[in-house]
C-alpha cells in the first residue's frame, strides 16, 4: 500500500467515525431557555433533554453544570454532588431517568449573573449546551435632598437625587414642570452586595411661580422603576435652619422685654405700698401713747428720723 492510499483510507475512517458520533448525538438534544433572576429570590436555569426520536428508555449517566468553566453541580454514578453552596437540581428527586436537568439557585446574588454550560451524557449519546442568567434588582424610591440656599427670588438652588439597591447600572432623570432636563450626569457606585447606588445633581434658578421638580430612576433596560416629586411653592423653603432660629430669637426678645419692664413696675409699686402702710401704723401707735420719757424723745420724732418714713410723712 502506497502512502497516498494510506492517507485516503485514514480520511475515510475519520469521516465514518465523525458521522457515527453525529448519528449517535442526533438522538438527543438539550434545550435551554433565556433566564432572568431577581436579586434575593430563587432563580432557575431552565434546561430539558429532548429526544429527537421516539425512544422507549433513555438513561442519563452524567450531568455537569459549570459556571466560568468551574463545576458547581454534578450528577454522576446515580448520585448528586452539590459542589457549590446554593446550587441544586430543580427536580427534587433527580435520577438517571430525569429529563428535566434545570438548575435551581436558592438565593440569587449578583455573583450568579453570567454564562453557564451543561454537559449531558446518556446511553444514546453525549451533548452540551449553554445557558445564561441575567440578574436584576429594582431600584428604591428616589430621595430628593436640598443644599443650603439664601432662599431669595432669582437665586440658585442645588438638589440631589439618590436611589440605591438596583442592578445593573441605571440612570436618573430630572424634569422641572413638563420640561425634561438635558445633559444630566448620573454617578453610579457599587455597594458591598454588588448592587448600585445612583446619585445626580440639579442646579436651577428659583422663579416667581411654584416649581414642580421630579426625579425618575430608570433600570438598565430603560424602564421606569420609581419617581419622586417635590413642589417648591415658596423660595424660603430653602432657607437654612440658622435663619429660622434667628427669627425665633427675635420674636422671643420682642415678647420678653415688655414683660420684664411691666413686672419691675408692679414690684416697685408693691414695695411702696408696704412701706407706706408700715409708717401709717407707727403714727397710729404714737397717738395712743400718752407719756414719753424726755430722754427717749417723742415717737413722732423717732419716725421722722427713720429714713424709710421721711418721704412718706412729708
Amino acid at each position: 500500500m502506497t502512502m497516498a492510499s494510506f492517507r485516503i483510507l485514514l480520511r475515510l475512517l475519520m469521516a465514518v467515525y465523525i458521522c457515527g458520533q453525529n448519528v449517535e448525538n442526533a438522538f438527543v438534544r438539550v434545550d435551554c431557555k433565556e433566564n432572568i433572576g431577581r436579586f434575593n429570590e430563587p432563580s432557575i436555569l431552565d434546561c430539558m433533554i429532548k429526544p429527537t426520536q421516539k425512544l422507549e428508555d433513555l438513561t442519563v449517566n452524567e450531568v455537569v453544570w459549570r459556571k466560568d468553566n468551574k463545576a458547581v453541580l454534578v450528577f454522576i454514578g446515580k448520585k448528586v454532588k452539590e459542589l457549590t453552596k446554593g446550587y441544586s437540581f430543580a427536580e427534587p428527586s433527580f435520577n438517571s431517568k430525569s429529563l428535566n436537568i434545570s438548575m435551581l439557585i436558592a438565593n440569587t446574588a449578583v455573583s450568579n449573573h453570567g454564562n453557564y454550560t451543561v454537559s449531558v451524557g446518556t446511553d444514546r449519546g453525549n451533548i452540551e449546551s449553554s445557558a445564561s442568567l441575567d440578574v436584576t434588582a429594582k431600584y428604591k424610591t428616589p430621595i430628593i435632598l436640598s443644599a443650603p440656599a439664601n432662599g431669595t427670588r432669582n437665586s440658585q438652588v442645588t438638589l440631589t437625587c439618590r436611589s440605591e439597591g438596583g442592578y445593573p447600572k441605571g440612570q436618573l432623570s430630572w424634569s422641572i414642570g413638563d420640561d425634561v432636563q438635558q445633559n444630566i450626569n448620573t454617578v453610579a457606585k457599587e455597594m458591598e452586595t454588588g448592587l448600585y447606588s445612583l446619585s445626580s445633581e440639579l442646579t436651577f434658578w428659583l422663579g416667581q411661580d411654584p416649581s414642580k421638580i421630579k426625579c425618575v430612576v430608570f433600570n438598565a433596560n430603560g424602564g421606569k422603576d420609581y419617581e419622586a416629586i417635590v413642589t417648591i411653592a415658596n423660595p424660603s423653603h430653602f432657607a437654612g435652619r440658622a435663619e429660622k432660629t434667628e427669627r425665633g430669637l427675635d420674636v422671643a426678645t420682642k415678647v420678653v422685654a415688655p414683660v420684664v419692664v411691666i413686672g419691675s413696675l408692679v414690684v416697685g409699686l408693691l414695695l411702696f405700698l408696704v412701706l407706706k402702710i408700715k409708717c401709717l401704723n407707727l403714727f397710729h401707735r404714737s397717738d395712743r401713747q400718752p407719756e414719753t420719757l424726755p430722754e427717749q424723745g417723742s415717737t413722732q420724732d423717732n419716725l421722722l428720723d427713720n429714713p424709710e418714713c421721711q418721704e412718706t410723712t412729708a
